[in-house]
């Protein structure tokens, strides 16, 4: 009825006297095609809008655990577990969206009315996002109905567009439909790859109320959505629109339910035993469909290992992108985002596929082995675990850098000598500094004090030249602090401030200073912000800055105006800076790095992210491909819901472990590897035993059982005519 609609439109139109657009042919019988091939003009609208939807959802997602770490303020297991548990609920909905299109309102509308449900969610979740809406509890529930909504919308539509562009095609242009489907493929990942890399541009380069803009980095996304959706829609009068046929995951379950239940109901009669379990299932459903099933859940059998691939796969999101966090990421003076490296899968994907079935593979055939389907799958697997046993040695190397972490009755403490000779530092009950400290040296790494209490008193002893000075400073457990020793009218003194206790986030910079002239010294940053440094060793707080060199920052002390240049401050470091002389309208400087810079190269993480991908394709793309292959044609859908079921499931076991056993991440890291190389070694000698099956004779006993049937139904007619 839908096509019978739409042809009659389309004839309306040519009778109004309206010209197709160029490059366009049309047919009386048939919806538009584009000239000279046999592809239904309406595919085009189909592929813009899938480029449009996986920009918006990529693109969101990209940014989400940076989101939650730092406009929420969440912690990084609170993050890790909130963004794979909307990851998993990503893929758990597909099931409601393949029920709604199959059972009640076809794929068009479900399409168009989960879009909807789709962009309202963006809509929300931009809105949370927008520093001056509401407070942190206004923000977090937004946050939350936005991300539902997606999820619900993403979902909903996901088993929906593809296969609403396969029936856009006509049965004798299946060669067309396979190249739609690549073309499918192309604009996911070309959707992906743009929209990993420009959002995080959005969210890092771009300020807004004052920091990170994630407000515009979540609202273009909805805008692509909004794209899609008013793209989808504008190609309603050419779509072949088919009505819904019912729900076979629903007669697949009906199926197996009915054989389990059967079973149990006579097991304690004396009835023969049958051939396979599902076969008590024939009193009620046909030896078709019992058949059919037994085929897929073969399949689905091979399943169960699956989401553990998927548990390490989706983490390029989540710790990753906090392992990028911690790195240094300028490349030759441009600086990558951390979570800009999440563009490289896509683009990765994009590159292997055609290395792998074009080059890796047709090598492997000539090499005479055997490498199927199910073996390509578990060489996935191991080049996922290898990365991340890479991920693990990369986290290893940045915690050689990291500042130590205080527990209770433990504090850290380092000198900075602003004398103007060496002094000698003992503090009492602890055996510390052995060696003079020389004036304006770079300190030494924190030295640990244990503590009596939560707080405590320590007795300093600082001698300098021959004279000796006590100062009494009341520590505080769990804290960094660095003693300052200055002379001040000719005496020695000091004052205990507090560091700070953990590297910058996102790869930013911090920066205190200590003035010792004086007079009060006001100090103008780049962004426009204004420190005041009062005079006589006074000490400001750490002032957060973008990574970067600052040089000639205008200065006032009294009336004058001065230039003040402290270099680069380089990613994840924090910088004591020692205001000490004037000259040549110039303020005299000695800097200190507090915490050091982040010293591993973002670079590093490339391995991990080649093997990674590779990994994908030997997995995801044969793993699909493959499982296809096995099964009957009525049961696609079914193998497909059961695809994005492991998917779901793999994001389940990283909430699980993030919240259940928080693990130092190196050790996380290993973990993971470890746990996929088991998987590993179970679905090898699960496929070991597995026997496949050829997808001709499956095509060829499916046209044998569609003309069974037309045969069925003739002689049924035949009958009803006689009669």
């Amino acid at each position: 009825m839908a096509e019978k609609e739409s042809n009659a439109r389309g004839k309306k139109e040519l009778l109004k006297g309206d010209n197709p657009a160029p490059g366009v042919c049309t047919s009386k019988k048939k919806s538009s095609k584009i000239c000279g091939t046999n592809y239904p003009l309406s595919i085009a609208f189909i592929v813009v809008n899938e480029f449009c939807e996986r920009f918006s959802y990529y693109g969101m997602k990209a940014v989400l655990t940076l989101y939650f770490l730092y406009f929420l303020h969440w912690d990084e297991n609170t993050s890790t577990s909130v963004y794979h548990a909307f990851s998993s609920l990503c893929y758990f909905t597909p099931i409601l969206g393949a029920f709604m299109a199959d059972s009640w309102l076809g794929k068009y509308k479900t399409i168009i009315y989960l879009s909807i449900v789709y962009v309202i969610g963006h809509v929300v979740k931009s809105v949370g996002a927008i520093p001056s809406f509401g407070n942190h509890i206004v923000h977090v529930v937004l946050s939350m109905t936005g991300l539902t909504l997606i999820a619900l919308g993403t979902g909903g539509i996901k088993p929906c567009v593809a296969a609403f562009g396969g029936d856009q095609f006509e049965e004798e242009h299946a060669q067309e439909r396979s190249q739609f489907f690549s073309v499918f493929y192309l604009s996911i990942n070309a959707g992906s790859l743009i929209s990993t890399f420009i959002t995080p541009v959005l969210r890092g380069d771009v300020e807004c109320f004052g920091g990170d803009c994630y407000a515009l980095a979540f609202g273009v996304p909805a805008a692509l959505m909004v794209i899609a959706l008013v793209v989808f829609i504008a190609g309603n009068g050419m779509y072949k629109k088919t009505p819904p046929q019912g729900n076979i995951l629903l007669e697949v379950w009906k199926c197996i339910w009915f054989a389990l239940t059967n079973r149990i109901k006579n097991r304690a009669q004396h009835i023969p035993k049958r051939e396979h379990w599902l076969d008590w299932a024939s009193e009620k459903y046909s030896h078709q469909l019992i058949t059919d099933v037994k085929m897929v859940t073969r399949v689905l059998f091979l399943f169960i290992p699956l989401p553990m691939f998927w548990a390490l796969f989706d983490q390029q999101g989540s710790r990753w992108t906090v392992q990028a966090t911690k790195m240094n990421a300028d490349f030759a003076g441009f600086v990558l985002q951390p979570d800009q490296m999440q563009f490289l899968n896509p683009l990765l994907i994009l590159v292997f596929i055609p290395v792998f079935d074009f080059g890796l593979y047709p090598f492997v055939n000539l090499c005479k082995l055997n490498f199927t389907p199910i073996k390509k799958m578990a060489t996935g697997m191991i080049l996922a675990a290898i990365a991340f046993a890479a991920a693990a040695i990369v986290e290893l190397k940045i915690e050689e850098n990291a500042m130590p972490t205080p527990v209770p009755k433990e504090s850290y403490i380092q000198v900075l000598n602003l004398a103007d000779s060496s002094i000698e530092v003992a503090i009492q009950d602890y055996g510390l500094y052995r060696e003079p400290i020389k004036a304006f040296q770079d300190p030494e790494e924190y030295s640990k004090l244990i503590l009596s209490s939560d707080q405590q008193q320590l007795h300093f002893n600082i001698q300098s030249q021959g004279s000796l000075s006590m100062f009494n400073h009341t520590v505080q457990e769990m804290t960094v602090n660095s003693l300052i020793v200055y002379k001040t009218e000719g005496s020695l003194a000091s004052q205990l401030v507090k560091d700070m206790e953990q590297k910058p986030t996102e790869g930013m910079s911090a920066v205190r200073f200590i003035n010792t002239l004086g007079q009060n010294v006001n100090i103008t940053l780049g962004n426009g912000e204004f420190i005041n440094v009062n005079r006589s060793y006074g000490v400001s707080s750490y002032t957060i800055l973008t990574r970067g060199r600052y040089n000639d920052l205008k200065c006032t002390l009294g009336a004058e105006e001065l230039f003040l240049s402290l270099g680069l401050l380089d990613f994840g470091a924090s910088y004591t800076v020692v205001i000490t002389n004037t000259s040549a309208q110039a303020l005299q400087t000695w800097k200190t790095e507090d915490i050091p810079a982040n010293n591993v190269h973002i670079s590093w993480q490339i391995p991990q992210y080649l093997l990674i991908s590779a990994g994908e394709v030997m997995f995801s793309v044969t793993g699909l491909a493959f499982s296809y292959s096995q099964s009957p044609v009525s049961m696609k859908s079914v193998l497909q819901a059961g695809w994005l079921l492991t998917v779901a499931i793999g994001n389940a076991i990283v909430l699980v472990v993030a919240q259940a056993a928080p693990l130092q991440q190196w050790v996380e890291f290993v973990l993971f590897a470890v746990l996929l190389f088991v998987v590993f070694v179970i679905f090898s000698i699960m496929g070991y035993f597995y026997t496949s099956v050829d997808p001709e004779d499956l095509i060829a006993n499916e046209k044998k059982r569609k003309m069974s049937s037309n045969k069925d139904m003739i002689d049924l007619v035949t009958k009803k005519t006689e009669l």
